[in-house]
């Protein structure tokens, strides 16, 4: 359970919280609950989804965030449950790994179809809500590697990059209208798509899976792994009054792999 600082006037929000089934998603849907937020779980795998909102009194919701009309569904179920919407966390994304050079077509339009289409669609159709209400919070899940090429994760690193321009864009045509948008950039976090990419590196790389984690751990200054929940503290304070002065920013979330 996170230790995270209580923000009072998040009390009785609402949000909406791309890919929450699982990793860092649930993570931001727990840490958002237990500020007194309505969440709403939404994930393409809607059995887990609704596992999470369960456990957190949210409500969950199917969500395909490469289709403009399943996001609409997804948001618009989510105003009839709760009465409207206030933050969304665009957290939905998807990696594959592979040498530059050996790349296919399906790889690169998969990983752009929800790394950043995805968020293209999830933040339009919140700002157009927003902007009608007059307030509202964005956050998006960027990544360590929006700031640093990873090599055998080009094609992903490129999708971020473009969330991070995307974000500073949306950021400064908002800011007028008081709407906040922000990007969180986590770096080796403990999840199932780490798991797997720890996999297909070892196999790239033609070394152990222990030997990768090991090296991870090695480029990180603090230390570790990182965790979900050190990413979800971050996307609560964004969300926050604390953070009233913040948007266009890619924080890192890196325990100090990159610094700049």
């Amino acid at each position: 359970m996170s230790s995270s600082p209580s923000f009072p006037e998040l009390s009785g929000r609402r949000a909406i919280v791309t890919g929450a089934a699982t990793g860092i998603g649930r993570a931001i849907a727990r840490a958002l609950a237990r500020q007194n937020i309505r969440v709403a779980v939404c994930d393409l795998n809607l059995t887990e989804a609704e596992k999470v909102a369960a456990e957190i009194g949210g409500a969950a919701f199917a969500i395909d965030v490469r289709k403009r009309e399943a996001v609409e569904s997804a948001f618009a179920a989510a105003e009839k449950a709760f009465g409207g919407i206030d933050i969304l966390c665009a957290n939905a994304g998807v990696s594959t790994m592979q040498h530059a050079l050996e790349l296919t077509d399906e790889e690169w339009d998969f990983n752009f179809d929800v790394n950043t289409r995805g968020v293209f669609l999830s933040n339009q159709i919140a700002a157009r809500r927003f902007v009608a209400q007059g307030h509202g919070t964005i956050v998006n899940t960027a990544s360590l590697a929006a700031k640093v090429g990873a090599p055998l994760l080009a094609h992903y690193s490129a999708s971020k990059f473009a969330v991070l321009g995307w974000t500073q864009g949306l950021a400064r045509e908002l800011a007028p209208k008081g709407i906040r948008v922000n990007a969180v950039c986590p770096g080796f976090v403990k999840t199932g798509m780490q798991t797997r990419e720890i996999e297909w590196e070892a196999k790239l790389r033609g070394v152990t899976p222990e030997r990768v984690v090991d090296d991870y751990v090695a480029a990180t200054p603090l230390g570790r792994l990182e965790t979900p929940e050190d990413v979800a503290d971050v996307v609560v304070f964004l969300c926050s009054n604390s953070a009233r002065f913040m948007t266009g920013q890619g924080i890192n979330v890196t325990g100090g792999v990159y610094m700049t």
